[in-house]
């Protein structure tokens, strides 16, 4: 659609949309469609009307009419977003009808838009920013996993089952249901806690009868019967530990690869909880508070994808309620006002690519679906020919101009210690009751809180 924005006074605009021919026809077919299903015309089943027969019948203006009235705010909305305006209100349309076959339709849509907030100087705002050093124990912890990985199970002489080692079992219910041979790790906790610990004590060729109970399921009775216990062996500590298990021929040199791994996947997590703190901090400091339309469209966005995650998982709304422990109006508020934030991000965002003038190339863009399919080990080409098939090439150009704000946004605003940003919220300040022997930090002091 080829579309004009007129920018009025007030926080309103103008657009002028043009809908090519082929768009008008199939919206027109749709329409006599759903007429002739409401029709009773002789010697044509409902629904098998031709249209030049349903033009005499009903009148080709109304036929027309139906046809921009039920896709009019489709088209409008899909203007809007190309020309990144954003509704607080349904727009007040006005067109002529089409005259005849085979024409574009042209409307206009006057609607207040959402202004673009004032931005203040990012440069200034302070952002906590976590330290990306890998402490030695997360370090250790990784090898203690790579030992576990590698024990050698050892069959238990003289003693029963305890925490850490590993049995073989059978489980039979009172209705006769068996299951032989279940392999399971004391203290893994694969199992229900009572029938985990039930099995705690016994001795190989041991029989215990356990009762348990599984979420909102009666109690149970199983019994059980221990097979086989085996305890893990871990090997030492040093060189051919690393031989063994990786690709390093000493110890020194798995620490190390084990701590650049952790290192990066450290200043990866940081630098992304960096960035959603960055535009949260600049949407504070923009005080923008969006709401209507914007909002509600947002919000049922959310509900949609979250019904759609738990169908995928057969749990029903009212189960995640309960387990949430929210009720309805609870969740329909917590969602708001996720989507209120979300789209508070955005207005920022706008706003920055717009007092910067950032665009996105077709190269930029074609490079990084060629990157992202590389990643995912699809075909370059075809990943890029299939965003352009799905129309999905705007939204995907628009998503990178508002990372790329955020790109500069990231690394202008002044990054401080997370100890230093925690201190100071526990500083008084005005509409705090003032603690005795506080001291009131401000933007001008000279000292650190």
């Amino acid at each position: 659609m080829q579309t004009q924005v007129e920018t009025l006074p007030e926080n309103k605009v103008r657009l002028e949309v043009e809908v090519p021919s082929a768009d008008v026809q199939h919206a027109v077919e749709h329409a006599a469609s759903d007429l002739a299903q409401s029709l009773r015309i002789p010697g044509f089943r409902k629904g098998h009307v031709p249209l030049p027969v349903l033009f005499a019948r009903v009148g080709k203006d109304r036929v027309y009419a139906e046809a921009v009235e039920t896709h009019i705010g489709g088209w409008f909305w899909n203007a809007a977003a190309r020309s990144r305006i954003r509704p607080v209100a349904s727009p007040e349309y006005g067109y002529d009808l089409p005259s005849a076959d085979g024409q574009s339709f042209r409307f206009t849509a006057t609607v207040p838009v959402q202004p673009l907030p004032e931005l203040p100087d990012w440069s200034a705002l302070e952002v906590p920013a976590a330290d990306t050093e890998v402490p030695a124990e997360l370090v250790d912890a990784e090898l203690e996993r790579l030992r576990d990985a590698v024990a050698e199970l050892v069959p238990v002489e003289g003693r029963s089952a305890q925490e850490g080692d590993m049995i073989v079992v059978d489980l039979v219910s009172q209705e006769g249901e068996a299951q032989r041979d279940v392999a399971v790790e004391l203290g893994s906790g694969r199992m229900v806690p009572e029938l985990e610990q039930g099995l705690v004590g016994l001795s190989a060729g041991e029989t215990k009868e356990i009762s348990f109970s599984s979420g909102e399921e009666p109690a149970r009775t199983l019994t059980a019967t221990v097979k086989d216990i085996k305890e893990k062996v871990l090997p030492p500590l040093d060189d051919d530990l690393a031989r063994s298990a990786s690709e390093f021929e000493t110890l020194g040199e798995l620490r190390a690869d084990l701590g650049q791994r952790l290192r990066e996947q450290i200043e990866a997590e940081s630098e992304s909880a960096f960035r959603a703190a960055t535009v949260d901090r600049l949407v504070e400091a923009s005080r923008v508070d969006p709401s209507g339309p914007l909002v509600d469209a947002r919000a049922n966005e959310l509900v949609r994808g979250l019904i759609r995650s738990l169908e995928s998982r057969g749990i029903s709304v009212d189960t995640y309620l309960q387990l949430a422990g929210q009720s309805p109006e609870e969740l329909q508020e917590r969602l708001r006002e996720e989507a209120r934030l979300s789209v508070a991000r955005e207005l920022v965002l706008e706003a920055v690519a717009e007092k910067l003038a950032l665009e996105i190339s077709d190269g930029d863009l074609d490079a990084f679906i060629r990157e992202q399919a590389e990643l995912a080990d699809e075909d370059p080409d075809e990943a890029v020919e299939r965003v352009r098939a799905g129309g999905r090439e705007e939204a995907l150009r628009d998503d990178l101009r508002l990372r790329k704000a955020l790109d500069r946004v990231s690394a202008e605003v002044k990054r401080i210690p997370v100890e230093l940003a925690r201190a100071r919220e526990k500083l008084w300040t005005p509409g705090q009751e003032r603690p005795e022997g506080a001291t009131l930090w401000t933007p001008a002091s000279k000292e650190p809180a």
